[in-house]
C-alpha cells in the first residue's frame, strides 16, 4: 500500500501494542492519540525510543470530521481501533458511545471515501453477538445488542460494512474476541485479578463467575489485525480473531492463581455484576474463516497457550513500575 498506515485508537492497549509490531515490521505508522492537555501520548509515552522515533504522531478525536480527514491526509491505510470501549461505563454515558464508536467511524470511512484510501480496517468485538446462540461463533451469527456499547459497536460495524457497499470502500471488519496482555486497563477481569494478587491482596473482588470467555492474547489479536488489513480477499468481509479455546471466569481466576503460586477467596460484588440481560454469558470464537482466507491462526492457544500468555501478562503487571500505574482493588468502570 502507498503511504502511511493512520492507526486511530494508538494510545490505547491494543493499539500501542499494534503500532509497535507494525513499526518492527517496517511499516510507515502515523498514529492517532486522543487529544489532553498533558499531551500525552497514552502508552505510546512507555514505547521504546526508536519506536516513538519512527512514527508521527497527530492529537485529535474521532469525533471531528475535520480532524480525522487531516489525519488521514497521505495515509494508504487506515486500521481504525479509535473506540469506546468499557461495557459498564455505557450504562452511565450511552451517548458518548454513539459519539465515539457511531459517528467516529463514519468520520472515518467518509474520509477514506473522499481521500480514496486503498484500505480500512475497522475493528468490531465480540460482544456484538451477545450470548452465543450456537459455538462455536461464526461471522454469521446473529448480532445482540445486550448492552449500549455492543450495540454502538453494531452501529459502527454496519457503517463501516455499507461504506463497502453502498461506495466500494475498501473496507474490511476485524472481530476480535478478548484479548488480554501487558497494558490492559483493569476495567478488563483479567488485569483486575493480576493487580490484586500482586498487590497482595488474598480476596479478589470480581463480577459473575460463571461467564466463559475466548482469551486472545494481544499479539495474536494484533497479527490477526494485520493479516486483515494486508489481504485482499478480506475486502468486504467480517473476520473472527479468537483463540477457539473456552474458559470460565472462575476457573482463569484459578489458573492465575496458580502460576503466581497464590491462594485467593474470590468474593463476587454486585457493583462488578452486570444487569441480568445484559450479561453475555459465553464466547467461543470460530476462526476458520482468518484461517482459510488469511493463513492466521493464533500463534498462543489452548490451555497451554493461555497459561504462556497469562504468564507473559502476569510478569508485566509485576513488575512494580507497571503495578504502580494501578489502583489495585478499585473498581474501574
Amino acid at each position: 500500500m502507498n503511504g502511511k498506515i493512520l492507526v486511530t485508537g494508538a494510545d490505547g492497549f491494543i493499539g500501542s501494542h499494534l503500532v509497535e509490531e507494525l513499526v518492527r515490521q517496517g511499516r510507515e505508522v502515523k498514529a492517532l492519540v486522543l487529544y489532553n492537555s498533558f499531551d500525552s501520548w497514552g502508552w505510546l509515552d512507555q514505547a521504546p525510543q526508536e519506536i516513538k522515533d519512527a512514527i508521527e504522531v497527530v492529537s485529535g478525536d474521532v469525533r471531528d470530521p475535520i480532524c480525522v480527514r487531516n489525519a488521514m491526509t497521505g495515509c494508504g491505510a487506515v486500521m481504525h481501533l479509535a473506540a469506546l470501549i468499557a461495557i459498564p461505563y455505557s450504562y452511565v454515558a450511552p451517548h458518548s458511545y454513539v459519539d465515539v464508536n457511531v459517528v467516529g467511524t463514519l468520520n472515518v470511512v467518509q474520509a477514506a471515501r473522499d481521500l480514496g484510501v486503498e484500505k480500512i480496517m475497522h475493528t468490531s468485538t465480540s460482544e456484538v453477538y451477545g450470548t452465543a446462540q450456537f459455538v462455536p461463533i461464526t461471522e454469521e451469527h446473529p448480532l445482540v445488542g445486550q448492552s449500549p456499547y455492543s450495540a454502538s459497536k453494531i452501529g459502527a460495524d454496519q457503517i463501516a460494512m455499507s461504506y463497502w457497499r453502498s461506495f466500494e470502500v475498501p473496507v474490511a471488519i476485524a472481530r476480535p474476541f478478548n484479548t488480554y496482555g501487558p497494558r490492559q486497563s483493569a476495567r478488563a477481569v483479567i488485569p483486575t485479578v493480576i493487580t490484586q494478587i500482586a498487590g497482595g491482596k488474598k480476596t479478589i473482588e470480581l463480577g459473575a463467575l460463571s461467564p466463559t470467555r475466548d482469551f486472545n492474547f494481544v499479539k495474536d489479536t494484533v497479527q490477526g489485525m494485520i493479516a486483515i488489513l494486508d489481504g485482499k480477499a478480506s475486502v468486504g468481509k467480517v473476520i473472527n480473531i479468537g483463540s477457539g479455546y473456552e474458559i470460565s471466569v472462575g476457573d482463569m481466576v484459578e489458573l492465575v492463581a496458580e502460576i503466581m503460586n497464590a491462594e485467593v477467596e474470590i468474593i463476587s460484588k454486585n457493583e462488578r455484576i452486570r444487569p441480568e440481560a445484559s450479561e453475555v454469558e459465553r464466547l467461543l470464537a470460530d476462526a476458520s474463516v482468518a484461517k482459510s482466507l488469511l493463513d492466521w491462526e493464533p500463534r498462543i492457544g489452548g490451555r497451554e497457550g493461555l497459561k504462556q500468555g497469562l504468564a507473559e501478562t502476569i510478569t508485566w503487571f509485576s513488575s512494580p513500575e507497571n503495578l504502580a500505574q494501578y489502583r489495585i482493588g478499585q473498581y474501574t468502570i
